[in-house]
């Protein structure tokens, strides 16, 4: 039984050479990315039973990333090959600060291919979480309907759903956004959010007003990002704020959120206290700025041990 699915697009990402205005960058590396896909691979790395649904293009990007995904242990029986979509792409531009813009080449993404009967009931039958972001539905309505399936599997067989709004702006406007997003929130298990995407969904901010929206709601597991101010959480009644865990140095903030989620579903399947989840999601996040890439930086399960303190070491 796999321990975490997910479903999403990925992406082939250009990494810039050199920080600054894109306009002005020559060159690029090129790496792999794509939100769910990143959660994935996080979780893989620390250990968890990992699969991936996605369509890529038949094409040596496409290829690229399947083997990719293959080498991270991550299981790709639910990938396919999709003629006359190209793999999906995005560019990234890098400022001094570490802060990223993002610039999208994916209007006819090879997931626009796919249907709801294209998902494998049997693949969700055999999870334990089913992992959702905000991101796929935004891609259009075909790839709503196939989210809404998934969501319906997951449901039909007590599969949890985790959620990650990840709002995308360049995708579309936060009223389509609190439409669609509003919808899922009574059916999802484990909130993986940002406070500024709660307060496009919800109107509310507050993390204090969050967590009381979605004990109305009924969800029972809340786990609220803040970037640099640390998280709060909510779990069995109990409300926390864990402190953040200062980055050695941030280079690139991409990525930081899906390896903070990685981290609190790891210690949400290991029945961790909330306090120690919350802290294990914090170093996490904080380990992946510090690299460039959306997911270069996520780490192995004792690289997380040894920068608590839990482990030694001996480099030589």
């Amino acid at each position: 039984m796999k321990d975490i699915i997910t479903l999403g697009e990925a992406m082939v990402v250009f990494n810039p050479a050199s920080t600054g205005p894109m306009k002005f960058v020559n060159g690029f590396h090129k790496t792999i990315g794509g939100a769910e896909l990143n959660l994935a691979i996080g979780c893989a790395r620390l250990g968890l039973d990992t699969g991936y649904i996605t369509r890529l293009g038949n094409d040596e990007f496409g290829k690229s990333i399947r083997n990719f995904v293959r080498g991270e242990g991550i299981d790709a029986s639910e990938i396919d090959f999709i003629d006359h979509y190209p793999t999906s792409i995005n560019f990234k531009e890098i400022m001094e600060d570490g802060s990223v813009r993002t610039f999208y080449y994916r209007d006819k993404s090879p997931t626009l291919s796919m249907t709801p009967d294209v998902l494998n009931e049997s693949y969700f039958k055999n999870a334990k979480i089913l992992h959702l972001t905000g991101i796929f539905p935004a891609i259009g309505e075909g790839a709503l309907k196939v989210w809404k399936q998934a969501i319906h599997l997951a449901k039909k067989h007590g599969v949890k759903i985790s959620f990650d709004p990840n709002i995308r702006l360049k995708m579309w406007s936060k009223e389509q956004a609190r439409k669609v997003l509003l919808e899922i929130l009574p059916d999802v298990d484990i909130l993986l959010a940002g406070d500024e995407e709660m307060d496009i969904i919800i109107g509310k901010r507050d993390p204090v007003d969050i967590i009381e929206t979605c004990k109305e709601l009924g969800i029972p597991y809340v786990a609220i990002k803040q970037g640099e101010n640390g998280s709060v959480g909510y779990s069995q009644g109990e409300t926390m704020k864990a402190a953040p865990v200062k980055a050695s140095k941030v280079v690139d903030t991409v990525g930081a959120g899906d390896g903070f989620n990685a981290g609190i579903l790891y210690g949400y399947l290991h029945d961790w206290s909330l306090e120690r989840t919350l802290t294990f999601g914090n170093t996490i996040g904080s380990m992946v700025v510090g690299i460039t890439g959306d997911n270069e930086g996520l780490p192995y399960y004792e690289d997380v041990q040894e920068r608590l303190g839990e482990i030694e070491r001996i480099e030589r």
